[in-house]
């Protein structure tokens, strides 16, 4: 990005929920603290893709912005609702993509969302497009003294001072990033068997020893006082034909729209974020140190009103909530794993749905007899089902970066 002009700084949500507002308010006097915030020359804009369907939500809910944020942000654009369809009504119109390409670039599912909001930075002539979650907030926790130690993040302004270097910039996460609560192992499920579970379901970054320490504190991941105290970004190593990313605390680079790729995810699935770390195998991507506080169970909301806890609250497997949301993360991983798989280690494809199908037989009687819940079974249920429709799953993948070509190649 060029000094001598004005840098177009996107903040993008796909959110369904109504705190979505307060986090904005949040990040945007986060970003007022700071000293870029004052430059003429940094012009922020707001992106949102709303799902009025999550928690039944109105579109106002979204789209009502208060009088402090728009006085901070430049432009506001909604990638959601009927004007957005109008949009995508002009895309098909103009022969540019077809009916069935619009439904992959731009349908259901947080990746579709993401697209959208995607599209209108670049359509707009954004430099930049910032990913921020509903439910992470611009601030670290440490676990240094006997009580939780506290400190703000300066998200957008670390983002803005490493993206001229790269395609990609990515942070760190804290808080309760994973969905795994602690268990205490005994004879109808032991470490060994959860550990062979995991490893079933989950991709390759997920490590079980990372795993295991997580679950040790309580499902809590501290942050890295070491990043923390550290100006320097690291570049991205790639795994398995992947350079693992989050889909949040993200900043895509728009300064060159056609070196810019689409989310996708199989239907009903998520790791739209996974999909998109297979792309990026000649793109620069960095890791910037700066976190988030990910509010996994949607507890910590006063973080926003400057109520710092001495003390985060250990999430055991003893109530529905807790079970529910694993459950659900589980089915989450084992929805895109086929995919994934047939994508970084095809070689290898049919073996590996192998071991994972004689895993799951193992363990997963075991996880229901735990947690009292049959419906963990529905994870093998799962992996047939989608293992069955990978090739379908991939030809979209394919599909969805040709379509989304044609529109870049549109906008230039």
């Amino acid at each position: 990005m060029q000094e001598d002009k004005i840098t177009n700084v996107g903040i993008g949500f796909a959110t369904g929920r109504r705190s979505f507002q307060k986090v904005l308010n949040t990040y945007v006097y986060n970003w007022c603290e700071t000293e870029l915030s004052g430059k003429e020359d940094i012009r922020l804009s707001l992106l949102v893709a709303y799902d009025l369907k999550y928690s039944n939500t109105r579109i106002e809910d979204f789209t009502r912005i208060s009088r402090d944020v728009r006085d901070v942000i430049a432009n506001c654009f909604f990638a959601a609702g009927k004007d957005f369809e109008k949009e995508i009504s002009r895309l098909t119109d103009d022969g540019i993509i077809s009916e069935k390409e619009a439904k992959l670039v731009f349908g259901s599912g947080y990746a579709g969302k993401r697209n959208a909001i995607l599209y209108m930075a670049v359509k707009n002539k954004l430099d930049c497009l910032l990913f921020l979650d509903d439910d992470e907030y611009p601030m670290a926790v440490t676990k240094t003294r006997a009580t939780a130690v506290w400190g703000g993040q300066p998200v957008i302004s670390s983002h803005l001072d490493n993206i001229g270097k790269a395609d990609i910039t990515n942070g760190y996460h804290c808080g309760y990033i994973s969905p795994i609560p602690g268990i205490d192992f005994n004879e109808t499920l032991t470490e060994d068997d959860f550990r062979l579970f995991i490893e079933a379901i989950s991709n390759d970054i997920v490590t079980w020893d990372k795993i295991s320490a997580v679950m040790k504190n309580g499902g809590v991941t501290y942050a890295d006082t070491k990043i923390l105290t550290s100006d320097d970004a690291e570049p991205v190593r790639e795994i398995n034909h992947a350079k693992f990313i989050s889909g949040a605390n993200l900043c895509i680079n728009l300064s060159y729209p056609e070196r810019v790729f689409p989310f996708y995810n199989p239907p009903g699935a998520r790791g739209e974020d996974t999909f998109l770390s297979t792309c990026l195998s000649d793109r620069r991507v960095l890791r910037i140190p700066c976190y988030t506080f990910h509010d996994g169970f949607s507890t910590y909301s006063h973080l926003m009103d400057g109520v710092l806890p001495t003390r985060l609250n250990f999430i055991k497997a003893d109530n529905d909530a807790v079970i529910t949301r694993f459950y659900r993360a589980c089915i989450g991983w084992i929805r895109y794993k086929p995919l994934l798989l047939y994508i970084t280690q095809r070689g290898s494809y049919e073996d590996n749905i192998r071991a994972m199908r004689k895993n799951l037989s193992v363990t997963l009687p075991k996880i229901c007899a735990y947690f009292g819940r049959d419906e963990f079974m529905d994870v093998g249920r799962e992996l047939e089902r989608y293992s069955s429709n990978v090739q379908k799953h991939y030809r979209q993948f394919v599909q969805t970066q040709q379509a989304w070509e044609k529109i870049m190649q549109s906008l230039l």
